[in-house]
Order: C-alpha cells, then structure tokens, then sequence
C-alpha cells in the first residue's frame, strides 16, 4: 500500500509540474518607469521589474548607464502567465507605447540607453520578435521605418530601488504627469479589456 500511495503522489506532482509556468520578456523602449506603470495594468502580467541590459559592464549602476559608456539600455522585466496574455501580446502593446522608429531617443530621452530593444530568451521570442515587427512594418501604423533592436539577452541587471514602482509611487511628479500619466492613460483605452481592473 505505501507503495501505491508513493506512486499516486508522485503522479500528483508531475500533474503539478505539467501546470504553465511564467515567462518573461526583456523590453526597452525608452525611461524603464513608462513601460513599468504601462505593464502594471494589464491582467496576466504578474510583475514588472525595472532594471539594465545589453551593455558590457557588470552590475551598473544608473548613473553610470545614463553616461552611455556601459552599452547598457534601460529596460523592464515583464513576468507574465502565458495562458492569459502571450509574448505576441506584451509586443503588441510594446509597439504602442513607444516610438520604435526614433533610435537611442523618446521624445526628450536621448542616448543609447534609450533605445528601443527586446532581449529575447528563446528561438520562439526571436520569431514572434520578428514577425510583429514586420507585421506592424506593413501595417503602416509608423511612417519611418522601425530601429527596434532583437538581440539575445545576456544579462539582466535589476535596477535600483527608488526606481522600481516608480509611477506609482511618484504619480504627481512632473515627469509621471507629463510622459508617463498619458502612456497610461492610452493604454488604459485601447486594451480596456485587458486591464486588471476591468
């Protein structure tokens, strides 16, 4: 019998295991603190951690990835549950939510750490990458042609603590009024029904 009851709970654990697990999409698109208060809001998205990639020095600091010497951009980590929105979704919004056609700068944002970049963790992310860039090249939504750059992510570096739920924290400081708020706000009415308030 205890072998039996050792079968049926090993048998229980690898349905458990069977379950989807989260992924994660590595996206920069200019100040991390936009896309971090954007990927808040949208169901599915478990949490969004601001923070550096695509540079070649270890652990940087933020002052020393806004010198432009550290290769680095600033990007978000977005955790989400592939059953309720998919990598094809989170780049959906991505290219709503920024200017993807302006390299190394967004709006007043200027430098390499600024640029529009996915870090991709699989073939897969790299394909779906590729198809909705070229799938939003040929829809005609960006007059000039789209600088996004695909690349594999090497490291991602978490950025620091005052950085993170910035917006939230911060929601009437100039710069989260000014450039963040109406992000929000676009969002909050082209994917209502994807809010987690919705």
């Amino acid at each position: 019998m205890d072998n039996l009851h050792e079968n049926d709970n090993h048998h229980n654990n690898d349905s458990t295991s069977d379950k989807p697990k989260s992924e994660t999409a590595i996206l920069g698109g200019g100040c991390f603190w936009c896309l971090e208060a954007v990927y808040a809001e949208l169901r599915g998205v478990e949490r969004v951690i601001s923070g550096y990639a695509g540079g070649h020095v270890n652990n940087p600091t933020y002052e020393q990835v806004c010198s432009g010497r550290t290769g680095h951009a600033e990007v978000v980590q977005v955790t989400f549950d592939p059953q309720t929105i998919s990598f094809r979704e989170i780049l959906e919004v991505f290219f709503t939510i920024h200017d993807p056609t302006t390299l190394n700068r967004q709006g007043a944002d200027a430098g390499t750490q600024y640029r529009s970049a996915i870090y991709f963790q699989s073939p897969e992310q790299e394909q779906t990458a590729r198809d909705v860039i070229a799938e939003t090249t040929a829809s005609g939504i960006w007059k000039n042609p789209i600088v996004t750059e695909v690349a594999p992510l090497d490291r991602f570096y978490p950025a620091e603590g005052y950085h993170q739920n910035y917006f939230e924290r911060n929601p009437y400081q100039p710069y989260c009024q000014i450039v963040i708020a109406p992000k929000v706000a676009k969002v909050r009415s082209k994917y209502l029904t994807r809010l987690k308030r919705a």
